[in-house]
């Protein structure tokens, strides 16, 4: 609708060619801050809401070297880490590459 602005705004959701998962719990304010951070790169992301769901919890720990805490950000199969690591990403301008990249 104001597709328009996105040059404007330095937002270019056509780059996006990344898997992105996220596991998050649904009051989490690290999750709802890095889901914004996704929405405005334009990223149309995979989310697992684990709310009070230990199994779900287990199985993101695995795949997250064994880190529990939410959220936990995955690009391409590849552990990102939690909130404060996407920002970081996004400060040192490697998570447009990271998302620009084709899923395998």
């Amino acid at each position: 609708m104001l597709n328009f602005l996105n040059p404007l705004l330095n937002r270019h959701p056509e780059r996006v060619k990344a898997q992105v998962e996220i596991y998050t719990w649904q009051t989490c304010p690290y999750c709802i801050r890095a889901k914004i951070l996704l929405w405005w790169k334009g990223v149309q992301f995979q989310e697992y809401k684990i709310d009070g769901d230990e199994t779900a919890r287990a199985k993101m720990a695995e795949r997250a070297n064994g880190r529990r805490t939410v959220p936990q950000i995955f690009i391409n199969n590849q552990h990102i880490g939690g909130c404060d690591d996407l920002y970081q990403l996004d400060t040192q301008g490697q998570l447009d590459p990271l998302l620009a990249q084709t899923a395998v």
